[in-house]
């Protein structure tokens, strides 16, 4: 000890004072927080950057800079699950011209059952392809129906439709946007749904199913190797119906989850 405290240059008393004072109090604090960011962090799936996981700490009560999460994340190695997806393919479909887009131009909804918003992406499960459609309610995000199929159909887009419905409700003049394919024809005769369409080759007139689609992929389905359809939907239900739905922020909600930001809205 007495060789070491000479090298360093400090005295025994000085090493010894330094011995009794422990772990720095910035050190134990930082050393507490990392903890509770890698909680939050493992919560979130592993989806959450230092934005999310700050306001997920906020939440809780913990009052720190948002700079600090990142450093300690940095350190920690610990960051957001984002990853290039691949695009749709856009297919063969033929165009309805009669069926304009409703949305342009005209402010975001006010309110749920206002305006919902559908589309179709592809999934691959071993070497095949299997078919997602879906339903979101525009005003929060929320999805509220969604189908797995073996063929890109009328059918399938009806069915996630119809479960939409069975969970929701529908009201006077509500909404159904969509992109511009042969598999929604009929949406805008169920229901007395108001129909609404992208214009052709505008992926952005349907921005909000784009987004959650590349969300799915990215924070469920890159590099993972499905080997059936039962695997599929048993991952597509924790993710939508356990996580995006409830548990997710959404920074265009102000950091809250879609089913929270109906509650909140209602109350």
């Amino acid at each position: 000890m007495g060789f070491l405290c000479r090298y360093y240059g400090a005295s025994r008393s000085g090493f010894y004072a330094w011995q009794r004072r422990g772990e720095p109090r910035r050190a134990k604090a930082d050393r507490e927080l990392s903890a509770r960011i890698r909680r939050v962090h493992a919560d979130s799936r592993g989806t959450y950057g230092s934005p999310r996981v700050h306001r997920a700490l906020k939440r809780e009560g913990v009052q720190v800079a948002e700079k600090r999460v990142a450093r300690l994340m940095r350190e920690a190695r610990l960051k957001a699950r984002i990853a290039r997806v691949y695009r749709r393919q856009p297919g063969l479909h033929r165009f309805f011209a009669k069926t304009p887009n409703l949305r342009l131009n005209q402010p975001p909804p006010s309110g749920i059952n206002q305006v919902w918003v559908g589309d179709l992406t592809y999934l691959r499960v071993g070497r095949v392809w299997r078919y997602l459609a879906a339903v979101m309610d525009l005003y929060s995000r929320r999805l509220l129906g969604w189908a797995v199929g073996r063929s890109k159909s009328m059918k399938l887009t009806m069915r996630a439709l119809e479960r939409a419905i069975a969970a929701r409700g529908t009201a006077p003049s509500l909404m159904f946007h969509s992109d511009r394919g042969v598999e929604y024809a009929a949406q805008g005769l169920a229901h007395a749904i108001v129909p609404s369409m992208s214009r052709p080759y505008r992926s952005q007139d349907n921005a909000h199913m784009e987004s959650f689609f590349h969300s799915l992929k990215a924070e469920l389905l890159h590099r993972r190797e499905l080997g059936s359809d039962g695997e599929l939907i048993a991952l597509l239900a924790g993710y939508i119906d356990r996580f995006y739905n409830v548990k997710r922020l959404h920074s265009s909600l102000g950091y809250h989850s879609p089913v929270e930001f109906e509650q909140l809205a209602s109350s």
